[in-house]
């Protein structure tokens, strides 16, 4: 993202996904939500390592342009990386029965 790290940016995915919400649920598991949304918060989890600014990720990743919305473009921005993040801490993303199992991030 950014002018960072152009080469990262060329490889990210299409901004094709699911349009968001203001805020994604925040329940104790995985929801219909969060499946429908893994590639947008692996992108805003990668965006994040990369020091991007939360505004470039807010019009790219998850659609909502900054300058026109700002409020919510900030409201959805801090709600899906928290959500992100809670999800790469605490779901089982990996092992048999996690979220990769039931997403081929390769076709997202």
């Amino acid at each position: 993202m950014g002018g960072r790290n152009p080469e990262a940016q060329r490889h990210m995915p299409p901004a094709d996904q699911p349009g968001v919400a203001n805020e994604p649920p925040f329940e104790s598991e995985l929801t219909a939500y969060d499946e429908a949304h893994v590639v947008t918060y692996w992108r805003m989890l990668d965006a994040d390592a990369e020091g991007a600014d939360w505004r470039e990720v807010s019009r790219i990743v998850l659609g909502v342009d900054p300058e026109r919305e700002p409020d919510r473009a900030r409201q959805v921005y801090d709600s899906h990386l928290a959500r992100a993040r809670w999800i790469a801490n605490t779901v089982n993303c990996c092992g048999p029965g996690g979220l990769n199992s039931r997403h081929d991030l390769r076709e997202a």
